[in-house]
């Protein structure tokens, strides 16, 4: 064995105990739970509440950082440019990381490839909410009302290019309705809109709009999956009143740069698993209709590829616009 040869082994050998002790000491610092929506929508509250845990688990700070615009696409851009290291986390949601690719036709990456799974949070059903003031109390009231209004009827999301956009086009399309988006930069803008009656009805996700619903502030019309939700079963569906073929779901899921160390995706994987499986944090979710989802991180890298192989052919051939 020659000189040069020994070294390399020796250097080798002391790089690989400092890889193993930064990867076993993380987070050495606080870590930022990046949103890509405005405060008050479902992911944002899914975020606060998985944060506490999170800090009690590492011993460090989970901060959360909203950041919405571009459909989630601003907020998700940053994470992928974020350095590999688990210290910039996404939080992110059907809309953001399949909705708003599919729909604009190119965000500069393709998500499957830059970002990598670690772990699925909630399934978030999208529902149809309208302000008490237009005196509707089912979908068919709806629409009538809709034909009934010269002019078109408006109806709000929390952004172009999202879940909820997606359910109000498809809406429109499936009943022949003259009906103009108004897209919001996340949910908790677009309830403020909807409650003060500045927006006659809206798609957004239920936890977002669970509480407002609950003290009479806004009218939850239907669900928009294709079957009654568990957490608020006495919700009719907007199938089952009459919109054929019709169902939207969205979900939140916690997501790395790619190159984030394995042992740190699975560190922290596991921690969240471990969580979402605990009462207490269950108890909070479900009360919001937010329904925990646990898959490991290779099985939340395939539920998103299988998402796009679902929703690509939908939104094709829906012709739906991101500046909608």
């Amino acid at each position: 064995m020659n000189r040069r040869h020994l070294l390399t082994i020796t250097a080798a050998a002391l790089a690989a105990p400092r890889l193993c002790f930064a990867q076993d000491a993380w987070p050495s610092r606080p870590v930022t739970l990046l949103v890509p929506f405005a405060a008050g929508g479902s992911n944002d509250v899914v975020a606060r509440f998985m944060a506490p845990v999170l800090e009690q688990k590492f011993g460090q700070s989970f901060i959360i950082d909203n950041r919405p615009g571009g459909g989630g696409s601003l907020g998700m851009g940053m994470v992928v440019r974020a350095r590999p290291d688990a210290q910039t986390l996404l939080v992110s949601s059907a809309s953001n990381h399949v909705f708003h690719p599919l729909v604009s036709g190119d965000v500069g990456y393709d998500v499957r490839e830059v970002l990598v799974g670690v772990s699925m949070l909630t399934d978030v059903p999208t529902v149809l909410a309208a302000n008490p003031g237009i005196g509707v109390n089912t979908v068919p009231e709806l629409i009538a009302k809709i034909r009934a209004t010269r002019g078109g009827f408006a109806f709000g999301s929390s952004g172009a290019g999202t879940s909820n956009h997606l359910a109000g086009e498809l809406f429109r399309m499936r009943m022949d309705l003259d009906m103009t988006h108004v897209p919001y930069r996340g949910g908790g803008p677009a309830l403020t809109d909807l409650v003060a009656g500045t927006i006659p009805i809206a798609f957004m996700n239920l936890p977002t709009v669970a509480p407002a619903a609950e003290d009479g502030r806004l009218k939850i019309i239907g669900v928009c999956t294709g079957e009654r939700v568990s957490v608020r079963p006495n919700l009719p569906t907007v199938m089952e009143q009459g919109v054929p073929d019709f169902a939207v779901r969205s979900w939140t899921g916690l997501f790395a740069p790619r190159g984030t160390p394995q042992a740190i995706v699975d560190r922290l994987g596991t921690a969240v698993r471990e969580a979402l499986a605990a009462p207490p944090l269950v108890a909070r979710l479900t009360a919001l209709a937010a329904e925990p989802i646990v898959m490991t991180p290779a099985q939340t890298d395939a539920f998103v590829r299988q998402e796009y192989e679902r929703w690509g052919p939908v939104v094709r051939s829906a012709n739906i616009s991101a500046n909608g």
